[in-house]
């Protein structure tokens, strides 16, 4: 009988031998993955500048002779925690910035304790972010101020920035940040004032659970983590693969409760009635109308967003009133935009490139 075209029959045995080998380096190495806990993140060299309930804000120390004038400051995700910026030596995008010449500061969020289910929008963009501010302005000489937003915290720069026009606000960055929460398609079948009751939830358990916000974002793609466990077991051989998978799969189970108030503003204000699209938002009775942000602005959204979708996005550098302003459309998804081999060959250069002639 003849041997199908294209089949090498002297390479069946060393093809079987190299399958035997990785099938043994997969047992091996699948008792090294629940035997030893992932890499250190979050690593980068940071002090801790200020402390209060929910809010830390850090700043990192300099790597590079001479620094930019102006400082950044990050604000993150409320739901999120910050190490996704600072995963380790060589994938962290913090640890770019302080290379590239940057004075980096960070507002991260810890989980919100039971009495804290009273902090309401205001506490976060009239309270927090100012305070961050201000403190970032003592500590390092400086009135400018760029702020970086990631996700929500792009939201809540936003909303900053928008009352605070004539503020210290220099430059305005803001990373897959939503506009038009109409086209946040799940969340908003979710959050449907038909069905969900939001005043009875937050009155019942105060604090939003993290469980419940992880399991909204699972739910948009709900096979993604079936398949990323095949993956891993399929690729943990090798080395690289399984660190990049226990750092993104930490981060991404590591969710945050969301204060109870907060959380109700949030239904209510942006996902019922969308008032940030519409212009009719505001916090703490100041108008939020993102008209009045005229500082340069840069907004980098990902072309595979699966959490905020392009069309929850566009609109947003329509609605800016800077002249300065600019739109970039990168490969990648919603972390992978940020963090990453992905984010090391396209969102950072383009990031340094923009800021850097801004921040003199």
């Amino acid at each position: 009988m003849n041997a199908p075209t294209g089949l090498d029959l002297a390479s069946i045995p060393e093809r079987i031998q190299s399958e035997v080998q990785r099938a043994i380096q997969r047992s091996i190495k699948g008792v090294e993955y629940f035997s030893t806990s992932g890499p250190t993140l979050g690593s980068t060299p940071k002090d801790v500048l200020h402390s209060r309930g929910t809010m830390s804000l850090y700043h990192y120390r300099p790597m590079s002779d001479e620094i930019y004038r102006v400082p950044v400051l990050i604000v993150m995700a409320t739901t999120n925690r910050g190490y996704i910026l600072d995963l380790v030596p060589g994938q962290s995008f913090i640890e770019f910035l302080l290379k590239r010449g940057y004075d980096v500061y960070m507002l991260d969020w810890s989980a919100p304790r039971p009495e804290e289910k009273s902090l309401r929008m205001e506490d976060y963009v009239l309270d927090f972010i100012p305070d961050c501010v201000r403190r970032v302005q003592a500590d390092s000489g400086e009135q400018d101020v760029s702020v970086i937003g990631y996700c929500f915290g792009g939201v809540l720069s936003l909303l900053y920035g928008s009352i605070h026009k004539d503020g210290p606000m220099k430059n305005l960055i803001c990373f897959t940040t939503p506009i038009d929460f109409r086209e946040m398609k799940l969340f908003s079948n979710f959050s449907d004032r038909r069905y969900f009751d939001v005043d009875r939830l937050v009155d019942s358990v105060g604090n939003v659970p993290p469980e419940m916000i992880l399991s909204s974002f699972e739910m948009l793609r709900p096979a993604s983590r079936t398949v990323s466990q095949i993956q891993l077991w399929e690729n943990i051989w090798n080395d690289e693969f399984v660190k990049s998978y226990r750092m993104f799969d930490r981060w991404a189970t590591d969710t945050l409760p969301l204060a109870g108030e907060y959380f109700r503003t949030i239904t209510k204000d942006l996902m019922w009635d969308n008032k940030l699209f519409n212009d009719t938002m505001s916090v703490g009775g100041r108008a939020a109308k993102l008209e009045n942000i005229r500082v340069p602005f840069l907004h980098a959204v990902a072309e595979h967003d699966h959490i905020v979708p392009y069309d929850a996005a566009k609109h947003l550098i329509a609605k800016i009133g800077s002249e300065d302003k600019e739109e970039v459309m990168l490969k990648g998804g919603h972390v992978s935009l940020v963090a990453g081999a992905n984010a090391v060959k396209r969102l950072w250069p383009k990031l340094d490139s923009w800021l850097g002639k801004r921040s003199t």
